[in-house]
């Protein structure tokens, strides 16, 4: 008879199954059982007929992967830390020694911090085009050249680029190309169908982070692709990396994904209300805002977005230059709903004072502004009380 402990350890009892519920059930494993030598030498990490270890998968977060493959429209995902863990993959599983990287000036910033550190020291190197002028892309694709990042809109500035003649150069030339699909979260546009014309991107990532978790309270990437061969090659990468995440931020994903469109519209609306009213006031020079006829791009935003004429809770707006950085710092520093932070697409509002000058290089995309820009992220308060903020704020200017 087994003594107390060993028994409780492997006590045999199994709940009755099936069990049906709303939400999938939540897996915590590193250690997976096989029933025998047999069965784990035929097991197959590479695939998900089956389990082998925790880091390679479970019933939950093999449930997210595919239904966020899904939301995108492609076929396969790997789950990462947070979104810069999914730049990261697809650079470690696409570049090596003597490779080139093109990306955008107005790129996620790490995203272009990882080119000029890490792979640099890896004998691979960058070059920065002009997002908005396909024809920069095209003139700078080398034989050298093995992946195109694309970002719509731009970070920050919110440039709208036209991702089908982008897309459309690197076809031509036989390079791959990477979306930061952040800000559309797989609703605003197809990645991988752009407007059913059957082309699209090879790779897309996003920040899980932002709108399909929107709570502010998870870090996590996701890159999904529709091509076998380049997931067998994010899976190898992944795999030697040893990427892993935590189960629970699995089952925050999980409860979020249902009301990921309700928010997104919420968030949407919101934002486009208060880019307008904002683009009245004396204040403001201008108004970064896809979906706003004056924006940079929104001809592009129009064409690839006009059928679901959606464009998320996040823009820009440049001050008159009369007003110094230090007034516009005060502006910020007065708000109180809109809080100073990070990241974006939560429930609460956020605001981020920038300089523009240390963020781009003049000699690929001029700045064409003077004043300081702000960018707001619009959460689910509210508008007519976030409105009343950001006039207060502009009255402390």
């Amino acid at each position: 008879m087994p003594k107390p402990i060993t028994e409780l350890i492997h006590h045999p009892y199994q709940p009755p199954a099936p069990f049906a519920a709303p939400q999938p059930g939540v897996y915590k494993a590193s250690t997976v059982f096989f029933a025998d030598v047999a069965a784990m030498r035929a097991r197959d990490w590479k695939t998900k007929a089956g389990y082998t270890y925790g880091l390679h998968g479970t019933p939950t977060t093999f449930t997210l992967e595919e239904r966020l493959a899904t939301l995108e429209g492609g076929t396969e995902c790997l789950l990462v830390p947070s979104g810069l863990a999914a730049i990261s993959l697809v650079a470690f599983a696409f570049l090596k020694t003597g490779d080139e990287v093109l990306v955008p000036d107005n790129a996620y910033g790490p995203n272009k911090a990882l080119c000029s550190g890490e792979l640099a020291n890896f004998g691979i190197t960058h070059r920065l085009y002009d997002p908005m002028d396909p024809a920069d892309l095209a003139a700078k694709l080398s034989d050298r050249t093995r992946l195109v990042w694309l970002e719509a809109p731009g970070s920050v500035t919110m440039e709208f680029p036209d991702l089908p003649a982008l897309v459309a150069a690197c076809r031509a030339r036989g390079v791959l190309t990477a979306l930061d699909n952040t800000w559309g979260a797989g609703l605003a546009f197809a990645p991988f169908d752009f407007n059913g014309s059957g082309q699209g991107v090879d790779t897309s990532i996003q920040a899980l982070t932002k709108y399909p978790s929107g709570g502010g309270d998870v870090l996590m990437g996701s890159v999904i692709t529709r091509d076998e061969q380049l997931h067998r090659a994010l899976k190898l990468t992944h795999m030697r990396i040893g990427f892993g995440i935590g189960v629970g931020d699995v089952e925050t994903l999980l409860r979020s994904l249902p009301s990921l469109s309700l928010r997104y519209q919420a968030h949407d609306s919101a934002a486009r209300e208060l880019a307008r009213w904002l683009a009245d006031r004396a204040e403001i020079a201008q108004v970064l805002h896809p979906a706003l006829e004056s924006s940079p791009g929104h001809a592009n935003w129009l064409r690839l977005c006009g059928a679901t004429d959606l464009a998320a809770g996040l823009f820009s707006v440049v001050f008159d230059d009369r007003y110094s950085a230090a007034q516009v710092d005060r502006f910020c520093d007065s708000l109180k709903l809109f809080r100073l932070g990070y990241s974006w697409g939560g429930p609460i509002s956020l605001v981020v004072p920038y300089d523009i000058s240390l963020m781009r290089d003049p000699e690929v995309s001029r700045w064409p502004h003077k004043g300081t820009l702000v960018r707001f992220s619009v959460g689910l308060e509210d508008v007519d009380d976030l409105r009343a903020d950001l006039d207060r704020g502009l009255a402390a200017l």
